[in-house]
């Protein structure tokens, strides 16, 4: 197992160890004495597990009440996964970082809290996408900025993914900073 540091304080890029053979693979997706090795989060309060049709495009979500940290991987299929510091004091607020996480390469995006997150399904097939969370869901704290504000210039692969009637109506960065970014991140 690796960790990189990315260039947005916080986010790590983790490569797991994959043992593939004529059978298959074997992957430990966490291990408690490697993850405190690498400085990585130990204490996860939940997982969830989504699948997405192709073409699909999650987020930009984030939670503010308890603030919620994510391990991001794909179990099958293959994602775009983009994080955006919404950090009022951060150097980096509303920046943004991608990367391709699939079920071949190995990879988990640590996201911690004080970050927007959102994927996009690559390719033909479903996508399955696990992520522990150090805090609880708080359905009253959920929240989100828009996937396509121009503010963000994130290059998304499709200009017209499929999208929940919620995420279409998430504000504008524009918005969540005028409402008071440090409101929701103290």
């Amino acid at each position: 197992m690796k960790v990189t540091e990315l260039p947005l304080e916080g986010l790590k890029l983790v490569e797991l160890d994959v043992y593939r053979d004529d059978r298959g693979f074997f992957v430990e997706r966490f291990h408690q004495a490697k993850f405190r090795d690498l400085g990585l989060p130990l204490d996860f309060a939940q997982d969830n597990h989504s699948r997405s049709k192709p073409g699909v495009l999650r987020g930009l979500h984030f939670q503010f009440e308890p603030p919620q940290g994510k391990l991001v991987g794909a179990l099958r299929g293959a994602i775009l996964d983009v994080a955006v510091d919404i950090r009022p004091d951060s150097p980096s607020f509303g920046e943004h970082y991608k990367v391709e996480l699939s079920a071949d390469n190995g990879l988990l995006l640590w996201i911690p809290a004080g970050f927007a997150h959102g994927f996009y399904v690559l390719g033909d097939e479903e996508a399955d996408v696990l992520y522990k969370v150090d805090g609880l869901y708080n359905p009253k704290s959920d929240s989100g900025i828009r996937w396509d504000d121009p503010e963000l210039k994130i290059p998304w692969p499709n200009p017209k993914p499929l999208l929940s009637a919620k995420d279409q109506q998430l504000m504008s960065f524009a918005d969540y900073r005028a409402q008071g970014s440090a409101h929701f991140f103290k």
